[in-house]
């Protein structure tokens, strides 16, 4: 099956790889010369305009989008729509919000083009070992377009599968997410309160090592907290300061919207979101209040 990959970032370009790697006709687009430049040096097919891509592949032709979600997604899609013919296949792969994803499927089936939405984790890892693909859109489609996941997938019958109809994909990928923010929170702070406790001299990296086989809080989190340990145990090179992709904050409206507690979650995104205030004026109004009623201490500047 030859296919066209849109966005030729890191990831995608590691997806490319992948598809390649098992047997699949592979060209790719991106904007971007340096992004063109890099995947052609690890042997891709990169062209210059999305109407190259589509003449490059045969119909039904099939797409996949690894684009940063938002505008840049509909602007794509502004151009790529008026190039497809019908029975046509888009997948989008990146991070879009599901309500977002709704209304663009929609507008395709406006002019009889299918539209898949596939939740995709692995990160930088996915090209050795895998992706694991969380996918939604029609059934029949979907099992069409089987080769491309099972490709992509860590095998063929593990890692991936259809969650439901179109939307369902990126949806389950925000809840994912979501309980991936919660996950680190916990070890954030278990290794941070053994960090504190300066009496024990507690080998961090050591810790880790020894939870990762047989402890219940073992993880593919944790194999990567050891690693990140053993390159820098006291972390100095890194900032206080955590970025967050949108869908821990999709989660949180999401649980409100439905009425579910989601506390966990919730504070994960509230820490995210501390952790970029480094003169935080809510903590020094604390500190004054504190001073105010009951002639506590502060620290001056």
């Amino acid at each position: 099956m030859k296919i066209g990959m849109v966005g030729l970032g890191r990831m995608g370009a590691n997806m490319a790889q992948r598809l390649a790697q098992h047997g699949h006709d592979t060209v790719g687009y991106d904007p971007q010369d340096e992004a063109r430049k890099r995947a052609d040096s690890h042997g891709l097919t990169s062209v210059a305009s999305l109407q190259a891509l589509v003449d490059l592949l045969e119909s039904p032709r099939v797409l996949w989008l690894m684009v940063p979600a938002g505008d840049p997604v509909d602007q794509t899609l502004d151009v790529l729509l008026p190039l497809l013919t019908a029975g046509d296949a888009v997948i989008d792969g990146g991070n879009s919000n599901y309500k977002d994803t709704l209304r663009r499927a929609a507008r395709f089936r406006e002019q009889g083009l299918d539209y898949v939405d596939c939740g995709t984790s692995g990160g930088v890892w996915g090209l050795e070992q895998g992706y694991s693909m969380m996918v939604g859109g029609d059934a029949a489609l979907i099992e069409r377009l089987r080769p491309v996941f099972e490709a992509l997938a860590p095998a063929a019958d593990k890692g991936w599968g259809r969650v439901g109809p179109v939307g369902s994909g990126h949806f389950t990928k925000m809840v994912h997410n979501g309980i991936e923010y919660g996950m680190m929170q916990a070890y954030a702070e278990g290794f941070s309160v053994l960090q504190h406790k300066q009496e024990f001299g507690l080998d961090l990296h050591a810790v880790a090592e020894i939870w990762r086989y047989g402890s219940v809080v073992r993880s593919w989190l944790l194999d990567l907290t050891a690693a990140a340990l053993e390159k820098d145990p006291g972390l100095d090179d890194l900032k206080a300061w955590v970025n967050d992709s949108g869908e821990g904050r999709w989660t949180v409206a999401e649980a409100i919207d439905l009425d579910v507690p989601a506390p966990v979650i919730t504070q994960a995104l509230i820490e995210r979101l501390r952790s970029r205030d480094p003169d935080s004026f809510s903590d020094r109004m604390l500190a004054a209040m504190r001073n105010q009623f009951g002639g506590h201490a502060v620290k001056k500047k």
